[in-house]
């Protein structure tokens, strides 16, 4: 009814949604995504830095945060924050990626590559590395217990907003992603694969990241921060004690 006041609450809200959404950042944030990681699957097959993808990993924060703030929406907006607050989980792979300098001298994929046909898998040398860097690409998976960005109190979180084509470029985003992190997780830490042996090394991790999310209840944004930041700190200890053993 036109004299309802929470009908009323809900025009005002819708008013002041439109206002503060910006379709030019609505429109140019997927396009600004989907070119960001098409970049970064062109240094992974390149054999570029990994200080390159790293930057696009962060780069991509800054633009999920785009994602939210445009459209106007209350839960695109809660999204976007949550994005910031998850940048978390991209800490200890900062350390990963300290730990593999630290063995390889390097932090080109193709000499990383190198190294590990001469020395073996830094999946086993490096352990704990892999392990941190595991929870950074699970982090970034759907559902999953570090994935606050969707919570179910946020609809779609930052992605709530984004319908149709535009959720479709959303998708190819998170495809793209997906791949990249996948080969990089396989290229750094098991070595040079072939193409057969790549898909099927990404099909597994993409079978294991699926049971991790389905078995594992989703943290609230606290404690998955807090669980993260531990890793942090053990991985510190981890990259001081290689550092000490490797480079005395």
């Amino acid at each position: 009814m036109a004299g309802d006041p929470a009908h009323a609450q809900v025009l005002v809200q819708d008013n002041l949604d439109l206002k503060t959404a910006s379709p030019v950042l609505f429109v140019g944030v997927v396009l600004i995504a989907i070119g960001i990681w098409t970049a970064a699957f062109y240094v992974l097959v390149s054999g570029g830095s990994l200080l390159v993808i790293l930057g696009i990993y962060m780069l991509h924060k800054i633009v999920e945060h785009g994602f939210g703030l445009s459209s106007g929406s209350p839960y695109g907006k809660y999204g976007g924050v949550r994005s910031v607050i998850s940048a978390a989980s991209e800490i200890p792979l900062f350390v990963s990626i300290a730990v593999i300098a630290v063995y390889t001298r390097s932090l080109d994929l193709s000499a990383i590559m190198q190294y590990q046909q001469v020395h073996g898998p830094l999946l086993i040398i490096a352990f704990p590395a892999a392990c941190a860097m595991f929870l950074v690409i699970l982090s970034k998976m759907p559902f999953g217990p570090f994935s606050i960005v969707e919570a179910k109190e946020l609809v779609s979180g930052y992605k709530t907003e984004h319908f149709g084509i535009w959720r479709a470029g959303l998708e190819i985003c998170n495809g793209l992603k997906t791949y990249v992190l996948l080969a990089v997780f396989l290229g750094v830490f098991i070595g040079q694969l072939s193409l057969p042996w790549l898909l099927l090394g990404m099909i597994l991790m993409i079978v294991l990241l699926a049971f991790a999310c389905a078995l594992t209840p989703m943290m609230s944004p606290f404690d998955s921060v807090t669980l993260q930041m531990l890793v942090t700190g053990l991985m510190i200890i981890y990259a001081a004690a290689v550092l000490l053993v490797v480079h005395p």
